[in-house]
């Protein structure tokens, strides 16, 4: 029998540099690992043999680097730095106040610190047990408590400046865990009896966007340069890879390697010079990057695999069955007290057990208020359902979202494009690039042609010019390939192949 440990190394804010990572990943591979994972709260994960754990534990220990084994004392401090910049955030939280912050934390936090700026959806809010969400006042944020294992939730009275965060946090963390919790007005007291923050009145309750997973991979444009999101359908990177990301990202200056709430890697700051020597360490690692937007919006628990395994279950009856997931995402939770973010819940439950063995199980559905994954009230859809009714109850409840919000929105309001149907009988042709997957298509043109890294030389491609009437210079939007190495592809092929 062969006995392993899982091992945790927290990277705070889901931030690490590509030199502190690759340290890590060549340690872990002179212990004989091959693959590695990111957690939900933006940790780095692995599994080592215990033969081989002691040498790495050495090796960690001789380099400064803190971790623990089997063990959830130091949940990791997540943020929403990860989609800063590629996805638009609010107006004045920007990448230096998140180190700000985080430069405040000398201490690990035995509590689930979260870090949000209140306009993105991309990661949760209410998951931590402090909750700091910047608040339209620049330099002070909200805070919500949330007493560990329960779903009681309270906002604190006045609004926090940056600079007093982390020992406000650290405060509040010490009178949680010397005490029994006793209600938010004898904690408010025990913390404020002795020291003084920098604060303003909260007035009112922090207003939250409305959820919308943005598609968080491959290759991305904003503004001059590039991001990378990189997917994994079994949530495992090898540190073949990664090392050759860290790597180039070492030699191309990117300061940066952000994991997210959904154990993804983003990759910020791909100028345009550099894509071909991305996209080459994509191919020659056989790096996939045009998965399906319902499969990504999916969370599991971290250390097991029962939950991965359901949910490519459901998505295989999703696909079979063409339904739309669009606006919704989903947790499976297998464990008692584990906690996983998503509008719609799946959780296992034992229908019999023998000590702490389940000798029969069965899932109920739960969907959040409002269909909000960041609301805590749950309501029941289904409960009592057996493994092979999950996936046709799952389609009930998405036929149930969509149908609510068809009634609730107005074609004005509807956050989603849906692209015009081709005339009957005519199969669409579109250009797609070969590198980064980009898709010229006539009906939209190219907007981007005329933008200002092209300089005034080049103008935008109007809706509706045919790819034979692009210029000979012409190149992709999003890598700059030329012309020539674009190939037409059927419009209905390309769609069933995403």
């Amino acid at each position: 029998m062969r006995d392993y440990y899982t091992l945790k190394v927290n990277m705070p804010a889901g931030i690490v540099s590509p030199g502190a990572l690759q340290t890590v990943l060549r340690l872990a591979y002179d212990a004989k690992v091959r693959k590695v994972r990111f957690g939900a709260r933006q940790q780095l994960l692995m599994t080592v043999h215990y033969e081989d754990m002691r040498f790495l534990e050495k090796d960690l220990k001789q380099h400064q680097i803190s971790y623990e084994l089997n063990t959830e004392q130091y949940p990791n401090i997540i943020s929403s730095y990860c989609g800063e910049d590629v996805f638009r955030t609010g107006a004045w939280l920007r990448e230096s106040e998140y180190h700000t912050v985080l430069d405040q934390f000398d201490y690990q936090p035995r509590l689930k610190v979260n870090l949000s700026d209140s306009n993105q959806s991309f990661t949760p809010f209410f998951t931590g047990n402090l909750n700091f969400i910047a608040s339209p006042e620049p330099h002070f944020w909200y805070l919500y408590v949330r007493p560990k294992q329960t779903n009681l939730l309270f906002r604190w009275p006045q609004l926090i400046y940056t600079n007093d965060i982390g020992r406000l946090a650290k405060a509040v963390e010490e009178a949680m865990l010397a005490q029994d919790f006793q209600g938010e007005e004898a904690l408010y007291k025990a913390v404020t009896a002795n020291q003084h923050f920098i604060t303003q009145p909260a007035m009112q309750e922090v207003e939250l966007p409305e959820f919308s997973l943005p598609y968080y991979e491959g290759f991305n444009r904003y503004g001059e340069r590039s991001w990378l999101g990189l997917y994994r359908r079994d949530e495992q990177f090898t540190i073949a890879f990664l090392l050759d990301v860290c790597a180039l990202c070492l030699k191309t200056r990117i300061g940066e390697i952000c994991a997210t709430p959904w154990k993804s890697l983003i990759i910020k700051g791909i100028e345009a010079k550099d894509r071909t020597a991305w996209s080459y360490v994509l191919g020659k690692h056989n790096i996939n990057v045009r998965h399906a937007a319902n499969e990504l919006a999916w969370q599991t628990e971290d250390h097991t695999d029962e939950g991965r395994a359901l949910k490519h279950y459901v998505i295989r009856n999703f696909e079979k069955n063409d339904t739309r997931t669009f606006g919704l995402c989903f947790g499976v939770q297998t464990r008692a007290k584990s906690e996983v973010f998503g509008s719609v819940l799946i959780r296992k439950r034992p229908l019999i057990q023998l000590g702490q063995l389940a000798l029969f199980s069965v899932y109920d559905l739960y969907y959040t208020e409002n269909f909000n994954p960041n609301s805590r009230t749950y309501h029941v859809f289904e409960k009592g359902l057996f493994r092979m009714h999950v996936p046709n109850q799952l389609n009930r409840l998405c036929r149930k979202f969509n149908a609510r919000w068809s009634q609730d929105r107005t074609e004005t309001t509807w956050v989603e494009t849906e692209k015009p149907e081709p005339a009957p009988g005519i199969e669409a042709t579109v250009y797609q690039c070969p590198h980064c997957f980009t898709v010229y298509d006539e009906q939209y043109g190219d907007a981007r042609h005329g933008s200002a890294r092209h300089g005034n030389a080049r103008q935008s491609i109007p809706a509706g010019t045919p790819f034979s009437q692009l210029p000979a210079e012409y190149t992709c939007a999003t890598c700059d390939a030329p012309k020539q190495d674009m190939k037409a592809v059927q419009l209905a092929t390309l769609a069933a192949g995403t």
